[in-house]
């Protein structure tokens, strides 16, 4: 396999790294976990290892302490696949005993090719097999008196914050893409389940629902809204829903449908977090055609002035793909000036590399590496302006912020605008003694970076 194009620190796909667990008691059955790829692997991963623990297995923060490891892999591009069988060929080395679940483990040739001593593969939300794997690899011995008392959930994120997955699944056929084969079409959960499940995360302490599917959009159209136990499964009602259990509620994986303008005013009501995650990935219609993904960049635009007029403090993520095959210098300028005029708050871009089985593999005129290098670093320097300029005029505005991290040089806060490890941070380096991790807090903005912010405490 060829080095890859997008390394970690150039891909927005990447969830938080995993949180370590407690040590486990002498004797007891111990499994280790590696977690890669985007925020929905790691909910997947969260609910292996509650399985697991409430089967009485402890939770190894390193090789040397566990008796098997678990690789939940990614398959979204290539670069993501090298990362997970790096991973793999890691965790055999330094353990020896491996088992692989997670979106590569939907082509298992790909990884027994690679590493055939791994003691099981499976495919993506395959709970069930994977569980057998790990009773055939380290049989369980649990403890009656500790372990079989119900366990709450494992979060392998800080406790003020956590990801709520609403559906799997995609039914868009984008020719970059291979989610809907590894994933299937969307199937999404009952609503009365996801608020239940929010419910017990806010009353944990959680201070911060991270709303995540592939396309959160169009939750709930596959069982036809269908309402039950007081709760429709519609995006509108659910975000409504959320939004009145006291946290901070922030929507990722937005497309733009019409009915998302429902939403807005449910953020300049303060219900939900004035924050949008809209995956447009390019602007040129030529370039969104042989993408196959709706070609309306002009009407986008007219939708976004429509967002900002109902609620101006709205923050706009993307991310987008340059380099896609047949992609011109003048579709590229086209994406250019459209990012000038979207003036968007916040972008992640993505050198597009072919993904085995994907449609676009298959078009002609491929963009030499070097010219989607050049065309990246164009986008990013014109992003990065733009950012520089909006966090700019914030200076000596008011903001609300959650604490993520505090240390002996000061609190690291995300605001209404940031989400945890894509986006920028509000650092706080004077009068932030007493701050805890998930304190929400008024801060005053002193100044501004490119992507970062600094403020103080403000309580008038």
């Amino acid at each position: 396999m060829s080095s890859p194009l997008n390394p970690p620190d150039l891909r927005p796909d990447i969830a938080p790294a995993p949180t370590a667990q407690a040590r486990p008691r002498p004797g007891q059955p111990t499994i280790g976990m590696i977690s890669l790829g985007c925020p929905k692997a790691l909910v997947d991963s969260e609910r292996i290892l509650t399985r697991l623990r409430a089967e009485g297995y402890a939770i190894s923060p390193d090789y040397a302490g566990a008796q098997a490891v678990i690789v939940n892999t990614c398959g979204f591009l290539d670069s993501a696949r090298m990362e997970s069988l790096e991973a793999i060929g890691e965790a055999l080395s330094e353990n020896g005993r491996v088992i692989v679940t997670g979106c590569l483990g939907a082509e298992p040739e790909v990884i027994t090719g690679a590493h055939p001593t791994v003691l099981a593969v499976t495919g993506p939300h395959q709970y069930e097999a994977v569980l057998d794997a790990v009773h055939a690899a380290v049989p369980p011995a649990p403890d009656p008196f500790v372990d079989l008392i119900p366990a709450g959930a494992v979060s392998l994120t800080p406790r003020h914050y956590s990801y709520l997955k609403i559906s799997e699944g995609c039914n868009h056929a984008c020719r970059f893409c291979i989610i809907p084969d590894m994933r299937g079409k969307l199937a999404s959960r009952p609503a009365h389940a996801v608020v239940r499940e929010a419910e017990r995360l806010v009353a944990a302490g959680v201070r911060e629902l991270l709303v995540i599917s592939q396309d959160t959009s169009a939750y709930g159209v596959d069982i036809r809204h269908a309402e039950a136990q007081g709760h429709r499964a519609h995006i509108t009602d659910l975000a409504r829903d959320l939004g009145s259990l006291g946290a901070w509620v922030r929507l990722h994986y937005v497309y733009p449908y019409p009915h998302v303008r429902d939403l807005i005013p449910l953020m300049a009501d303060g219900l939900v977090l004035p924050y949008l995650d809209i995956p447009f990935q390019h602007a040129h219609p030529e370039t969104l055609r042989r993408m196959a993904r709706p070609a309306a960049a002009a009407r986008t635009l007219d939708e976004i002035a429509r967002w900002r007029a109902v609620c101006p403090d709205i923050t706009l993520r993307s991310t987008f793909i340059v380099g896609f095959p047949g992609e011109t210098e003048a579709e590229f300028q086209t994406l250019l000036d459209w990012l000038g005029e979207a003036r968007l708050d916040r972008v992640g871009c993505f050198q597009y590399e072919d993904v085995k089985g994907a449609r676009a593999n298959a078009l002609p005129d491929h963009v030499p590496p070097e010219v989607k290098r050049e065309r990246w670093e164009r986008f990013m320097e014109v992003a990065g302006r733009i950012s520089a300029e909006k966090l700019a005029a914030r200076v000596g505005q008011r903001t609300q912020v959650i604490v993520d991290s505090v240390d002996a040089d000061g609190a690291t806060c995300r605001t209404p605008g940031d989400a945890p490890e894509i986006d920028g941070n509000l650092f706080i380096d004077r009068d932030f003694e007493g701050l805890a991790p998930g304190d929400i807090l008024s801060v005053r903005i002193d100044e501004a970076g490119d992507y970062d912010l600094w403020g103080h405490p403000d309580a008038g």
